[in-house]
């Protein structure tokens, strides 16, 4: 772990297994941190913010990322190797949105915008009572943030929480899950022996008890959680964060769907099945709900299973495979048992929606479509986070719009027209943080990514995700 500056071991001398989800085997140990551990590294966040000047010196701030970037670069391939390893991520996906996409622009977009953002904003002179004044509205760093990172694509959250956290001027302490710990711990070692963060900036520390970054929500030493995971958790980080006004960034769960008008070329729906077979269906964005014309039904629904029933999956190794393990037993069980509540609750299985045959080894879920599904099933209404697709029939543009908003969540969907105009007039109806038309990608390092409802607060990315680390501080002052 890396406490304070100091690469360290737990001071008890416990360690945990990070097991491989493709195989089952131990890839080896990490540091399993007790609650003292962790309010060490609190206490030298909050040492480092307090007294050093990383919160005001900008071109420091901008030459550290710019080291830390470097230090990644150097170690891409060990750390490709590793995420195939750790997180069961198909090799293929490590070329994207696992690895190279947030190390090309996750610090570097950032990094940029020390010098491009509008720190210090003047105001229009004014009269006060006959007293002249001049106004600034000042941007500064919140102080201490607690960045807790999921399991799923760990690199990419942790590098889009680091740059902006470190951009902005705070301090951090770093908690990964424990599902996916050894990228954090290299993240680390990285920023101890490769860059000139002052100790204490950056805290990594490892636990295999979800209490222990508890501690995060609870210390009143910490400014501000920046957490990425379900729902339910963000729920008790704002429950439990309440006693101290914790500012939070909250990118939770995800019910998303794919539209498909009556007007689309039917294609656009067998991607929606190839889609939710990437990274075997674990991410909180991938759309789960198809919406088809009922005219087009049959035809839309036969599309999705041939492109299914083909999806390569197994060993991450293969350079084919797009789709991998479930990340632990836990969560296959998870799966299994969300799929059968589906076929138990009247749904048509039409393919899948078992453990694979020919995978006896790794904790594999066949890619799984469910057809003839109503809204208001549990599989329509749930978050799964596994390769499991429903079709629901709409019979026009308000109904499919009506069935799009009928969720909790509101985090992305994807919207299918002949006609650009149509779907975005769609667009504009559905209550989600990202919408893709006609196969455009909302995604990138300038554009702000968060959720609706209970898909969260606050926008990872972009200018919006930047600002959320900031304080705003209004100064006025007397002409004289």
């Amino acid at each position: 772990m890396l406490v304070d500056g100091k690469l360290i071991k737990a001071d008890s001398g416990r360690t945990f297994d990070n097991v491989n989800p493709a195989t089952e085997e131990v890839l080896g140990q990490v540091a399993d941190a007790s609650k003292a551990e962790m309010q060490r590294a609190i206490a030298g966040a909050r040492r480092a913010f307090d007294e050093t000047d990383w919160s005001t010196n900008h071109e420091f701030r901008r030459r550290c990322l710019e080291q830390l970037q470097d230090a990644l670069e150097a170690e891409r391939e060990e750390l490709r190797e590793e995420l195939i390893l750790e997180v069961g991520a198909p090799r293929l996906l490590t070329n994207g949105p696992q690895l190279d996409d947030p190390l090309q622009s996750a610090l570097r977009y950032p990094a940029k915008l020390i010098d491009d953002f509008p720190w210090v904003t003047d105001l229009p002179d004014a009269d006060f009572m006959g007293t002249a004044t001049t106004r600034q509205v000042w941007k500064e760093p919140m102080g201490v943030v607690g960045a807790i990172v999921p399991w799923n694509f760990p690199v990419e959250v942790t590098l889009n929480k680091l740059g902006q956290i470190l951009a902005t001027g705070n301090t951090v302490v770093l908690k990964p899950a424990p599902d996916t710990p050894f990228n954090a711990t290299r993240i680390g070692r990285l920023v101890a022996e490769r860059t000139d963060i002052p100790p204490g900036v950056v805290n990594v520390v490892t636990s295999a008890d979800h209490l222990v970054g508890e501690e995060l929500t609870l210390s009143p030493l910490v400014d501000c959680i920046s957490f990425t995971g379900s729902t339910a958790v963000g729920k008790r980080i704002m429950e439990k964060g309440a006693a101290t006004l914790k500012r939070v960034f909250l990118e939770l769960g995800g019910k998303s769907a794919t539209i498909v008008l009556d007007d689309a070329d039917l294609s656009t729906a067998a991607m929606a099945g190839l889609i939710v077979c990437t990274h075997a269906g674990q991410g909180c964005a991938i759309p789960t709900r198809v919406l088809l014309p009922r005219s087009r039904y049959a035809e839309g629904v036969e599309k999705i299973r041939e492109t299914m029933a083909a999806v390569p999956y197994g060993d991450p190794q293969r350079p084919d495979v797009l789709m991998g393990p479930q990340i632990s037993a836990r969560q296959r069980e998870r799966v299994l048992g969300h799929i059968a509540r589906g076929v138990e609750q009247g749904a048509t299985l039409a393919l899948g929606g078992g453990r694979p045959a020919h995978l006896p080894k790794g904790w594999f879920v066949e890619p799984t479509l469910f057809v003839d599904v109503d809204n208001s099933m549990t599989i329509a209404q749930e978050e799964i986070f596994g390769p499991v697709l429903v079709v629901i029939p709409f019979e026009d543009d308000d109904d499919a719009v009506r069935i799009a908003n009928d969720s909790h969540y509101g985090l992305a969907g994807m919207v299918h027209s002949g006609s650009l105009e149509r779907s975005l007039a769609v667009a504009r109806r559905i209550r989600t943080g990202s919408l893709g038309l006609n196969g455009g990608v909302a995604y990138a390092p300038d554009l702000p990514f968060g959720g609706y409802k209970d898909s969260g607060i606050g926008r990872q990315n972009g200018v919006a995700g930047f600002e959320q680390y900031l304080e705003t501080k209004a100064v006025a002052w007397a002409k004289g």
